[in-house]
């Protein structure tokens, strides 16, 4: 399966919890978005050009892995439609989560996603979804639809 899945949403959603869960299940590479920016792009701050170039590097590391047979699965906060472009995905979930102590600089800056594949509601395990997206993503055919939550697509 050749496959970049881009996992986006709020600090504090659930969107490493899931990702982690789903590289597992898919047999992916992972890409923490955190561990990325203090390592690989170190030198990056937060201004929107620079989440753009951090979105672009690791959606450029994405392609490699699904270049070479594989599996991808990255989380990113992306706040912008321009970030969520910049990684180029396969499949897009936006982990739809506000907690009450997030970053409250955070969500002002937030643009929810007008086009995703999959939004992945406050309710519900994150385990389960991952199992549930797991099964989904090796059949889907990512060019047709898109789903708000987890139903037997119809």
């Amino acid at each position: 399966m050749f496959l970049k899945v881009l996992i986006m949403g709020l600090p504090g959603a659930g969107r490493t919890s899931l990702a982690r869960a789903l590289s597992q299940r898919l047999d992916a590479v992972y890409f923490n978005g955190d561990e990325f920016r203090a390592n690989i792009a170190r030198g990056l701050g937060l201004s929107l050009e620079d989440q753009v170039e951090q979105a672009r590097r690791i959606g450029w590391l994405c392609n490699c892995v699904s270049e070479a047979g594989g599996a991808a699965v990255a989380d990113l906060v992306c706040p912008t439609e321009e970030t969520r472009a910049a990684v180029q995905p396969d499949f897009l979930i936006w982990v739809d989560r506000v907690e009450p102590d997030q970053d409250e600089d955070a969500v002002a800056l937030f643009t929810p996603p007008a086009q995703y594949d999959l939004r992945v509601p406050g309710d519900g395990s994150l385990e389960v979804w991952a199992d549930n997206i797991g099964a989904l993503l090796p059949q889907r055919d990512r060019n047709k639809r898109r789903w708000d939550s987890w139903r037997t697509p119809g």
